[in-house]
């Protein structure tokens, strides 16, 4: 029998704190000095706060062209309203995948006024011949993110992609990433199969995870080094998402909520957001 080559961590990345949109206090973790950019993705923020004054002011309407934006919430209640007539809520375990293509202005705005809010947004590029597609929106409530259950009784919702044999909710997006939230409980030893050829990471928010004698701690993500497969380990109880995709290998270049292949390209978004014809 083959024995099977182990994933291991190739880089660790502290999330740095910062602010967004109109004053929402978060953690960038991909999409900071430490970590630019590992293709196909571009930024990972967490949000996450029981103070309202943190995130009450929300994302007010900003542009997008040239990828995708995926929001993940873990805790609270946001709005979402866009230009191309899509509206929807995202609450406790709702994802959200929307793709800017060619170009779209929306809206990101809490629906509470006080509580936890927590949750993730994750930026995915677009290959150059999708850039200009036409906008999407995909809204995903908690109860259609299908799941399983180890056999020690670990959780592992599949948002994307594939995990033993069961597909994820995601059906919209050009890059077909794989994204699970593995909620692990104490001694756990949890494999899944990795694909050589991707790039991605594991991110901690809560607990520790060993990934071949290294552990992440929470707020810590492991740029993964891919191989066969990934086994996570705990001692206590811990959860963490996992992010991966193939490689775009194409150039890019960003200009704040505009990612394309070249700088005319860039010329050219602003030109037509201060037109009024991005979308």
């Amino acid at each position: 029998m083959t024995k099977l080559n182990e994933t291991t961590i190739k880089q660790v990345v502290e999330g740095m704190s910062t602010s967004d949109g109109a004053g929402v206090k978060l953690k960038r973790v991909l999409g900071q000095p430490s970590l630019q950019r590992l293709d196909p993705f571009l930024m990972l923020d967490e949000f996450g706060s029981e103070e309202a004054q943190d995130y009450i002011a929300g994302f007010p309407k900003h542009p997008h062209r040239g990828f995708q934006t995926v929001t993940y919430m873990l805790n609270g209640k946001m709005g979402h309203k866009d230009s191309v007539g899509n509206e929807g809520l995202i609450e406790d375990g709702g994802l959200q995948w929307m793709n800017a293509g060619k170009g779209i202005i929306h809206e990101e705005m809490p629906k509470q006024i006080a509580g936890k809010m927590r949750g993730f947004q994750l930026w995915v590029n677009l290959p150059a011949i999708e850039k200009m597609s036409e906008p999407g929106y995909q809204d995903i409530p908690t109860t259609n993110i299908p799941e399983l259950t180890s056999d020690k009784g670990s959780l592992i919702r599949i948002l994307a992609g594939n995990y033993h044999g069961q597909e994820g909710a995601v059906t919209t997006q050009a890059v077909k990433p794989q994204f699970f939230d593995f909620h692990l409980v104490a001694n756990e030893s949890l494999m899944l199969a990795t694909q050589n050829t991707h790039n991605g990471f594991l991110y901690v928010y809560e607990g520790e995870v060993d990934i071949s004698g290294k552990t992440l701690k929470k707020g810590q993500l492991g740029v993964l080094d891919f191989a066969d497969q990934l086994t996570l380990t705990t001692t206590e109880v811990a959860r963490a998402i996992f992010v991966s995709g193939e490689p775009i290998n194409e150039p890019v270049v960003q200009y704040g909520p505009f990612v394309m292949n070249t700088e005319e390209e860039i010329n050219q978004a602003l030109r037509d957001f201060q037109q009024g014809v991005l979308a």
